[in-house]
C-alpha cells in the first residue's frame, strides 16, 4: 500500500514537471480561467490600495510622494509626503474600509494618526505646502520659491478631509471625534488670503517670497476643485467674482473647438487642440461628481468624457505608429517617462506631447467615463503584460511597449485616482460623501452650479 502510494506520488510529480504537447510537438499552455470584470477591478483596487496602506510613510501615515520598490530614491526623498496625493489617500482609506480591505477600526486609527500629524505640520495661512517631511512635519521646498502654502495641493487634501468627515460623522464617539478633527483642519484654510485681494485665486504663497510665484488659477486645468472649496468654506470663503472673472476668464474659458467631431467645450490651457493630460479629468472629480453637473460654462460630464474619448481616439489613430497603441492600450497623462537616453524622467503626456509612454492611471482612473474602454486596458495589462507592469502596489506608473520599458515605480497622485475612481464606478461612495456635504452644495450654488443628481 505504501509502495503504491509512492508510485502514484512519483507519477504525479513527473506529470507536473512535464510539458503537454500537441501532435506537432508544440507546448500546449494550460488554460487559465479569466477573472470577471468585477473580480478584475477588485484585484486592481485592492492591490493599488496598498500604496496608501502598506507603503505609506510610517511616521505620519500619509502618502509618500513616491514609492520605489527597489529602495533607490532621490536624496532625502523616501520620507517626503505629498499633500495632494495624501488627500487622494484619505479617500482611498475610506474606500478600503468600505470594501473590507481593512477593518473600520484600523482605518479610523490611521485617519486619527494622519489628522494629528497634519494639525502639527507647517501651514501658511491655513494651507499646507506641496511637500512635507514625514518625520518632522516641516515644509520640504518643491522649488526655491515654492516653500510655503500650495493652495491646489491643499484643495485636493481638503476634499479628502470632507469625505472622511462625512463618512465618520454619524459613527461611534471615537469616529465622531476623528471627523471633528478633519472638520477643524479643512475650515482652517484661509482661501480668501490666496486671492491677494484680486478676483482670482493664486496657487502659491511663500513667507520668504510672498506672491513672487505669481501663478493665477485661470482655467482650464486640474484646479476646478480649488474654486469649489474656496467658495464652500464657511470661514474664509471667496467671492463668486473670483471664479467668474478669474477661473472662467469672464467667459473666455469656453471653447467652440472639436476634435474627431467631439466638442472640447472648454479651452484646455496649452492644449486647445486635443485637450490636456487626462489627470485633468480626474483630480478635481474624485469627490466632485460630474454626473448631471453644469454651470453657465459647461456640462462637466460631457467635458470630461469628451476629453477621455479624444485621448482614446488619438491612441486608436496612433499617428506616430507607436507599438501597441489601440483599443486595449491607450491613455496619456502626466507620469514617469522615458527620456531619449533611456533614463527615467517625468512628463505630462497628452496627444500634443506623445512620447510613446502609456500611463496605466490614465485609462484606469477614467473608468467612470469609459468603462468598457478602460477595462479593456486593465485586462490587457493584467493578462498579457503582467510580468512587466504589475507590482506590489498595482500597475507600475508608466510603460512603453515601443521601447520595451517600464518605470517600475509608483506616484501617489497616480495610484490614488485609480483606487477612488474604481470605487466611484463600483459604488459611487466618494461622490456621495463629498457632494452631500452641506457646505459643498452651498459653495457650488454660490458659483452658479446645478446638479440634477443631487437636486440643487
Amino acid at each position: 500500500m505504501i509502495r503504491f502510494s509512492l508510485l502514484v506520488l512519483s507519477f504525479a510529480f513527473l506529470s507536473c514537471g512535464s510539458k503537454e504537447q500537441n501532435q506537432k510537438g508544440e507546448e500546449i499552455k494550460p488554460s487559465v480561467e479569466k477573472l470577471s470584470d468585477e473580480q478584475l477591478l477588485d484585484v486592481v483596487q485592492k492591490q493599488t490600495f496598498k500604496y496608501f496602506w502598506d507603503y505609506a510613510e510610517p511616521n505620519s501615515g500619509l502618502a509618500r510622494e513616491r514609492y520605489h520598490p527597489d529602495g533607490v530614491y532621490p536624496e532625502n526623498d523616501a520620507n517626503i509626503v505629498t499633500t495632494g496625493g495624501s488627500g487622494f489617500g484619505l479617500m482611498a482609506i475610506v474606500s478600503g474600509i468600505s470594501q473590507g480591505y481593512i477593518t473600520k477600526d484600523q482605518g479610523v486609527e490611521r485617519l486619527n494618526k494622519i489628522a494629528y500629524f497634519l494639525g502639527k505640520a507647517d501651514r501658511f495661512h491655513g494651507a499646507w505646502p506641496h511637500w512635507i517631511d514625514g518625520n518632522t512635519g516641516k515644509v520640504k521646498p518643491f522649488g526655491i520659491k515654492d516653500n510655503g502654502g500650495d493652495l491646489v495641493e491643499t484643495s485636493f487634501l481638503a476634499a479628502g478631509m470632507i469625505a472622511v468627515r462625512e463618512y465618520l460623522k454619524e459613527g461611534s464617539e471615537e469616529e465622531k471625534a476623528v471627523a471633528q478633527k478633519y472638520d477643524v483642519l479643512w475650515k482652517g484654510v484661509d482661501w480668501k488670503w490666496f486671492t491677494n485681494n484680486k478676483n482670482v485665486l493664486y496657487w502659491h504663497w511663500s513667507p520668504n517670497y510672498a506672491w513672487q510665484m505669481d501663478f493665477a488659477l485661470e482655467g482650464y486645468n486640474e484646479c476646478l476643485i480649488t474654486y469649489v472649496l474656496a467658495a464652500s468654506s464657511p470661514t474664509h470663503s471667496i467671492d463668486a467674482k473670483a471664479y467668474h472673472e478669474g477661473w472662467a476668464r469672464s467667459g473666455g474659458i469656453v471653447s467652440a473647438k472639436t476634435k474627431y467631431n467631439i466638442p472640447l467645450i472648454l479651452k484646455h490651457n496649452g492644449a486647445e487642440e486635443f485637450g490636456g493630460p487626462l489627470f485633468w479629468a480626474h483630480y478635481s472629480y474624485l469627490g466632485l461628481d460630474p454626473n448631471q453637473l453644469s454651470d453657465q460654462y459647461a456640462n462637466y460630464w460631457n467635458l470630461n468624457s469628451n476629453q477621455v474619448k479624444i485621448d482614446y481616439q488619438y491612441c486608436i489613430e496612433n499617428p506616430k505608429k507607436f507599438k501597441g497603441y489601440g483599443a486595449d492600450y491607450w491613455g496619456l497623462t502626466a507620469s514617469y517617462s522615458r527620456n531619449e537616453d533611456g533614463s527615467v524622467g517625468y512628463d505630462a503626456h497628452m496627444p500634443s506631447n506623445d512620447k510613446g509612454v502609456i500611463s496605466p492611471t490614465a485609462a484606469i482612473s477614467s473608468i467612470v467615463y469609459t468603462p468598457k474602454e478602460s477595462i479593456a486596458v486593465i485586462r490587457n495589462l493584467f493578462e498579457n503584460h503582467k510580468s512587466e507592469t504589475w507590482g506590489g502596489a498595482g500597475f507600475y506608473d508608466a510603460v512603453s511597449l515601443q521601447n520595451n520599458w517600464t518605470a517600475k515605480r509608483y506616484l501617489a497622485i497616480d495610484q490614488g485616482p485609480e483606487v477612488v475612481m474604481i470605487e466611484n464606478y463600483r459604488s459611487g461612495l466618494l461622490w456621495k460623501l463629498f457632494m452631500n456635504a452641506p457646505e459643498v452644495q452651498q459653495g457650488l450654488m454660490k458659483l452658479g452650479f446645478k446638479s440634477g443628481k443631487y437636486n440643487f
